[in-house]
Parts: C-alpha cells; structure tokens; sequence
C-alpha cells in the first residue's frame, strides 16, 4: 500500500488505530480452543468485527512462530482474511545484512504479502536496505520503543550530545523517504514528540503503548500529528482481550469504536 492510498483509508475511516493480532491460546476464549485452527477463528472474527473501525492490523509474529507450522499456518491464513484496503504490519523486528535481510523481505513481503515490517537498524544501512527495494512496501524502523527498557540505550547521548534515538532517526531519514520509511515512536514518550516531529515532520509514526501500556492516545496526538494525520496507533490488549465470553468479537468492536471516536475529533 502506497501513502497515498494508506491517508486514503484514514481520512475515509476517520481513523488511525492500528489492532495488534497478538493471538495467545492462553487468553483467547476458551470455547475456541477445541476448533481445528483456533488462532485462525479468533483473529477472523476479530477482522470481522473491526475492520471498518481501524486502518491497520499488526500481527507480532512471536506468537505465531511459538506454535511451529500451525502458527504459520494461522498466520498467512489471517493475512489473507485482512481485506486489501487495511494496511498491514508484520511486527517482526528482523534486519541482517546482506541477502539474509533480502530472504527476510521477500518471505514477508512476498509470500505472505505483507505491506511493512518493522525492523531494527544496530546493524546499519546493509541490514534495513533491502526491504526497502520492494515498490509499495514499507519499513518501520525502531527509533524510542515503549517499554522501560528504552532507558537503557535509546536514550543514552552520544558524544555530540544528541541522544541515540534522534540518531537513529536523522541517520535512516537518509536511507529511505516518508513514502517507504516510517519509525516507531512509543506512547509512553509523550513528551517527545514534540522534538520527533521537528526531525522527521513528513514520516508516518507506528505509536504502541496506548491503553494497557499507559500511554495517553490525546497527548499523543497533541505533539505527535501532522497535516497528514501521521500517526498509525496501535491497541492490542484493550481490544482483542476485552472479553474471554462467546462475545469477544462484539465487544472488541465496543473497544476499537470508543478508540476510533476519540480519533474523530481529529479529522
């Protein structure tokens, strides 16, 4: 999906929430579970219930790969149920160098179809370069993650002063543009927003950490948007565990509705 069609759907939808399929046989309701494929039924009727509440949905492909084949096999029966208008992100934090990050981007992009991975650029431009030679998709570059553990080195300061992350930031700006490049910003870092987009003011933003992570989705988007929208805000647990009952998928859609409405005030 191209930027073009990608504000498209937003602007149609007046939305920017993104669901993440983080589907755990633990926590899915319970009456699912005797089904041939219960990860597959869970996520179809999640898509089902939701689709024409948000424009992005993100598999993190951790919970699909612990299942071995029947994971996968979930998992590329669920990107092909995601209708074509609804972007797609492989959450897989991949990147190697060379043609491993080539396999990397054609097993995503390719045979699972996938519009965008997120990746991690320690090991430089050889490792995020090559998905980026593929028309119509995207990278998403890890910049300042959600999680406590972004103290640890995203925000450590190099010698000129500058933090790691504005580093990262300013450095892959320069491998990609705002039509194949987006970052990923957490919603815990609020206040930085601000800062982000005086760097990258053109570059779509993947913001996890809203809801059950603690991020707060108005200052957000108070520092975060741009003429464009921006943002694509990703909500996992809040939506797709919102009931353990026959009716998950009816009250994930309650859950995804509050979210999209709250984004209405915005268009």
């Amino acid at each position: 999906m191209n930027r073009t069609s990608l504000i498209e759907q937003i602007r149609l939808k007046k939305s920017f929430l993104c669901i993440g399929l983080d589907t755990d046989l633990d926590k899915i309701p319970p009456h699912l579970l005797d089904l041939e494929d219960p990860i597959f039924e869970f996520n179809k009727q999640i898509i089902d219930a939701t689709h024409d509440l948000c424009i992005a949905y993100k598999p993190n492909i951790a919970f699909y790969e612990r299942y071995g084949a029947r994971g996968w096999t979930a998992l590329e029966k669920t990107c092909k149920h995601i209708p074509k208008n609804i972007f797609t992100i492989a959450d897989a934090k991949r990147a190697d160098i060379g043609n491993t990050s080539t396999e990397y981007a054609k097993a995503f992009f390719e045979q699972m179809d996938f519009d965008s991975i997120t990746l991690h650029p320690y090991m430089g431009e050889d490792s995020v370069g090559p998905f980026l030679q593929f028309k119509g998709k995207w990278a998403i570059v890890l910049a300042l993650t959600s999680n406590k553990g972004s103290y640890d080195f995203q925000m450590h300061r190099l010698e000129n002063g500058m933090p790691l992350y504005e580093q990262v930031l300013r450095t892959c700006m320069t491998w990609g543009t705002h039509e194949n490049t987006m970052f990923v910003i957490g919603a815990t870092h609020e206040e930085m927003f601000t800062e982000i987009r005086r760097i990258c003011p053109d570059h779509f933003l993947l913001v996890p950490g809203v809801g059950a992570q603690g991020g707060d989705l108005e200052k957000v988007c108070k520092f975060g948007l741009n003429k464009d929208i921006g943002l694509i805000i990703n909500s996992t647990r809040q939506i797709i565990y919102a009931s353990k009952g026959v009716d998950f998928a009816e009250k994930a859609r309650e859950e995804a509705l509050k979210v999209q409405k709250q984004m209405e005030q915005y268009f």
